[in-house]
C-alpha cells in the first residue's frame, strides 16, 4: 500500500478566459496554476477541485484530455504526471428543514459524469458558472442524485458559524437534513480537529478529511490528509473513505483549532472575547454575537472519546504562518528542498538553518513537533503563533 498527501477542497478563482467563478477566490487560483502550484510547490498527490461543475471549467479540463497533457484512469480521476484530480462540487442547502444554510461537497469520477451532473445542476440553481451556488432541492434529494452516479459526499466544514451542517444548519442532528447512510465522510473545517468532533457520537461512524478550502494558491494543503491507498485514483479514494481493502486515511494534518478563524466566541463588532453565555459585548456594548466553534461543540457534546482506530490528528502549522518567513525565503526553502510537504515532514534542522535563519529554522521544527505557543482566532480573524 503507497502514502498519499491529499487535499480534497480547492477553489477555481478564474476560468481560462478570466471569468469568475469562486467570486471571493484569487484571480489567480486557476486551473493550469492549482494544478502547477499542488505538484510542484505543494507536493501533494491528489487534489479534488470542488468547481468543477462549472461548464468553462469543464471544457478546459477537456482541452487538456484533447490535448495529451491529461488522461482520465479507469478507476476515475484525471491524471497529470504524478497529480490526481478529482472532479468535485460545492453546493448549498437551504431547504424546508434547514435551520441555515449547509455547504456540501459532491465528487465524481470522470468528467462525462460531471459534465452529467453540471447539466443536471442547471435546471436547480441561478447561475452553473459559480461556485458554492444554492440548489433549490432538499439535501436528501442532491444525496440521492450524487449516489445515483456514483458519487462521494461530504457535507463541508462541518462547524464554521456560517453556512455549515452544525454551525447553524441543524438543531442537534445531521438526520435532521440528511441521509446518514448517503454520508461518504466528514469535512471538520479549520476551527476544529478529531479530538473535538468526536465529542458528537452521531459522528464516529464516519472518516474525516482535513482539507483546505484554499481561495489562494498559498492555501492549498493548509490542512490535508495521508491516505494508504494502492495509487491514487477515485475508486481507491472511496474505498480510503470506507476503509475497505486496507485503504485508509493513516493521518490528518490541520490547524491547531486555535489558529482557525471561527474556534472562539467572540463580539461580531469588535472581535472582543466572550464567554458562551454572553449576550451583550462587555467591551463595546454590541448585542451580535458569533459563537465560536468550541463552545458549539459543547452545546451538542454527546460522546467522551474517539471510536477505537480512529486515526491521528497532527496539529500543524502552514509555512504562511511561520513569523519572518515571507514569501521570498518561502520560495527559497522551497527551491532547495523540493515541496513544502518536504519542509514540513522530512527536512532535517541542520540542513533548515543552511537555508533560512536559525530562528527560522526552530519555529519550523516547533511547529513540526506541536511544541510552538499559539494566540486563538475567532469570528473571522485566524489565530496566530504567540511569542515564544
Amino acid at each position: 500500500m503507497n502514502r498519499y498527501y491529499v487535499d480534497l477542497h480547492i477553489h477555481i478563482g478564474r476560468t481560462w478566459t478570466g471569468k469568475p467563478v469562486k467570486i471571493t477566490g484569487a484571480k489567480s487560483l486557476t486551473f493550469t496554476n492549482i494544478i502547477e502550484h499542488a505538484r510542484h510547490v505543494k507536493g501533494l498527490n491528489m487534489v479534488g477541485i470542488i468547481d468543477s461543475h462549472s461548464p468553462e471549467v469543464i471544457l478546459e479540463m477537456e482541452s487538456l484530455i484533447e490535448s495529451g497533457e491529461v488522461y482520465e484512469h479507469e478507476d476515475g480521476g484525471l491524471i497529470f504526471g504524478d497529480l490526481t484530480v478529482i472532479p468535485g462540487s460545492e453546493l448549498e442547502i437551504y431547504d424546508e428543514n434547514c435551520h441555515g444554510p449547509i455547504h456540501l461537497l459532491c465528487y465524481f469520477p470522470t468528467l462525462a459524469v460531471m459534465r452529467d451532473f453540471s447539466n443536471w445542476l442547471s435546471g436547480h440553481l441561478k447561475n452553473i458558472q459559480l461556485s458554492s451556488q444554492r440548489i433549490y432541492i432538499t439535501g436528501m434529494e442532491l444525496q440521492k442524485k450524487v449516489k445515483e452516479m456514483g458519487g462521494i459526499f461530504i457535507p463541508a466544514h462541518v462547524f464554521t458559524p456560517f453556512k455549515s451542517l452544525y454551525g447553524k444548519g441543524v438543531k442537534k442532528s445531521l438526520a435532521e437534513v440528511l441521509d446518514p447512510n448517503k454520508i461518504d465522510g466528514i469535512e471538520l473545517g479549520l476551527s476544529s480537529d478529531t479530538q473535538m468532533a468526536d465529542q458528537l457520537g452521531e459522528l464516529h461512524n464516519y472518516t474525516f478529511v482535513t482539507n483546505s478550502d484554499a481561495h489562494s494558491l498559498a492555501k492549498i494543503a493548509r490542512e490535508y490528509q495521508v491516505v494508504a491507498m494502492e495509487e491514487p485514483t477515485f475508486k481507491e479514494l472511496y474505498k480510503a473513505l470506507k476503509g475497505e481493502d486496507g485503504r485508509k486515511v493513516i493521518a490528518n494534518f490541520g490547524l491547531d483549532p486555535l489558529l482557525g478563524k471561527y474556534h472562539k466566541t467572540v463580539c461580531a463588532e469588535c472581535l472582543n472575547p466572550l464567554q458562551e453565555d454572553d449576550q451583550i459585548c462587555d467591551l463595546c456594548g454590541h448585542s451580535k454575537i458569533i459563537k465560536g466553534v468550541a463552545d458549539r461543540i459543547l452545546e451538542l457534546k454527546t460522546a467522551e472519546t474517539s471510536p477505537p482506530g480512529r486515526p491521528p490528528y497532527v496539529h500543524q502549522v502552514p509555512l504562511e504562518f511561520i513569523p519572518g518567513l515571507g514569501p521570498r525565503m518561502l520560495e527559497k526553502l522551497v527551491n532547495h528542498f523540493g515541496s513544502e510537504m518536504a519542509i514540513l515532514h522530512e527536512v532535517p534542522f541542520k540542513a533548515l538553518k543552511e537555508v533560512v535563519p536559525e530562528k527560522i529554522a526552530d519555529l519550523i521544527m516547533k511547529a513540526r513537533e506541536g511544541k510552538i505557543n499559539l494566540a486563538a482566532g475567532g469570528g473571522g480573524k485566524y489565530g496566530k503563533i504567540a511569542d515564544q
